[in-house]
């Protein structure tokens, strides 16, 4: 497994002669924690955090001039073929929150995000407990009941006010998705 196999691609970017609100209307829009900026070949140039559009809103000018004027450059990526072991490094070390990635002559092909990294080291079931343990909450508003979940088969156990609050909660849990069969049973 590769930067390739792990990055979201294409990217979403900007290029140097986007106005900064643009690029931050584009940031709040994706959620994302920070731009590529790619020339019109494609190549990446730069790179703009919410942080550096934050601090340009601060200042008129610098809200309505282009984001060459608050990226930041050079640029750390990473090739297609780092490891994500590689990928984790170099985001821990330098602080990053994502990490662009460039085939030959920089040219940007995707971007490796913290919560990439996570999704391949954190199995499908531990997640997908996760979001079922957080649907029971909502409802009970704590928590009241165990899940286990193997193979996408989740089993809720745990005491039920009565037969009827154990189909609202067999039927919350169907509602998950990835959830392919249900046990509830006190």
């Amino acid at each position: 497994m590769n930067a390739a196999d792990v990055m979201t691609g294409p990217a979403v970017v900007v290029n140097p002669d986007t106005p900064v609100r643009t690029a931050s209307a584009v940031l709040g829009e994706h959620g994302f924690s920070a731009l590529p900026v790619v020339d019109d070949e494609g190549r990446l140039v730069g790179i703009v955090s919410g942080a550096d559009l934050l601090l340009a809103g601060m200042t008129p000018a610098a809200a309505k001039g282009p984001v060459a004027r608050v990226m930041r450059h050079p640029v750390i990526s990473a090739p297609m073929t780092a490891t994500p072991a590689e990928l984790t490094a170099t985001m821990l070390s330098e602080r990053l929150r994502c990490l662009p990635i460039v085939a030959n002559d920089e040219l940007l092909v995707g971007v490796v995000s913290r919560s990439d990294l996570l999704r391949i080291l954190t199995p499908a079931d531990a997640v997908l407990a996760a979001r079922v343990e957080g649907a029971l909450r909502a409802y009970s508003g704590g928590p009241r009941w165990t899940v286990a979940v193997d193979d996408g088969e989740v089993s809720v156990r745990g005491p039920f006010a009565d037969e009827a609050e154990r189909r609202v909660v067999e039927a919350l849990v169907r509602t998950v998705p990835g959830v392919r069969r249900t046990a509830v049973a006190s």
